[in-house]
Order: structure tokens, then sequence, then C-alpha cells
């Protein structure tokens, strides 16, 4: 029974001290630490902006909490900063050429050389997804073969039929 009620007191007493603890130290959370004391009147407010700017950098306290990931969310059609739709329907319909990188972030897909099915020639891609908008704007193909760059209507044929395979990757998405 002794042992039960040190046990308990040494609980108490802890947590009594952990307490007593966070009250000291929310001073430190805020902004305020101990040097706000010793400042002159007048002066506090700069001296907060300038610990502000010490801990934060110049953006200054975050703006966000635990409780945006509850929030609405931006377009489901974007990765990164390109649409999605147009990001995968890329992908699709130039499978046949290895894909040397990627960058979701930037929009750049950059192909190695590779031959398309039933063709003789070998063409090599980068594609530049420069807008989260799915629009024929937003798109950027460059092909070229070993032998030079192709003609305009094979890289318009190409972006068509990119623009029509992100509209049909659309459209699935949303019957859903």
């Amino acid at each position: 029974m002794n042992k039960m009620r040190m046990a308990t007191g040494v609980v108490l007493v802890s947590g009594a001290l952990m307490l007593s603890g966070c009250g000291t130290m929310q001073g430190w959370f805020d902004g305020r630490g101990a040097d706000t004391q010793n400042v002159p009147p007048g002066n506090a407010e700069t001296s907060e902006r300038i610990i502000e700017q010490e801990i934060y950098g110049r953006e200054g306290r975050p703006t966000s909490t635990i409780w945006d990931i509850f929030g609405n969310r931006g377009d489901a059609g974007q990765v990164g900063a390109v649409n999605k739709y147009i990001w995968n329907a890329s992908l699709d319909v130039l499978d046949f050429l290895p894909v040397e990188s990627v960058d979701p972030f930037t929009g750049v897909i950059s192909t190695g050389y590779g031959t398309p099915p039933g063709g003789g020639r070998a063409y090599r891609a980068t594609i530049y997804v420069s807008d989260p908008a799915l629009d024929a704007r937003s798109l950027n193909v460059a092909i070229q073969t070993r032998s030079g760059p192709v003609d305009g209507a094979t890289v318009r044929a190409v972006e068509d039929a990119i623009l029509t395979r992100a509209r049909q990757l659309r459209a699935r998405d949303s019957n859903l």
C-alpha cells in the first residue's frame, strides 16, 4: 500500500511540475521570450518582429494549421504545377518511347529514341506541360528523329492525339 501511495505522489508531483513549466514556456512560443523584458518601452513590437524573423524568416509566422488538411483542396486535375490528364495522356500516347526523365513540377517529360509500332523510324520527344488547365496552349511537344526535327504536321498530330486522350481520361474520371 505504501508503494502505491508513493507512486501516485510521484506521478502527481511530476504532472504538476510539467503543467507549471507549460505556463513559463508559453512566452517563448508566442514570440515573447525573456529578452523582451529588458527592451526599452516602445521597442517591444520591434524586438518581437526581429525574433519572429529569426525563427520563421522573412515570410513571418506560418498561417496554416493542422486543421488545414481537412479543408478544401486544390484542383484534383493537377500533378505538381501541371494538368494530370495531359500528363498521363502524354505518357499513354508516347508509351513506345523510353522515358528518360520526368519532372511534374516543371512539366517536362524527356524520352529517348524509340520506334512506334509498325514504323521503321526512331523518334525522340520532349513534352512540356506549361499550365494546369486542360487546354491546347498548355501542351508543347518537340519530336525529332536521328536526322533532325520532324515536320509540323507530325507534331500537331501527336499533340492532337495527346489532347484527345486527356479529354477521354477526364471524361472517364467524371463518370466515377
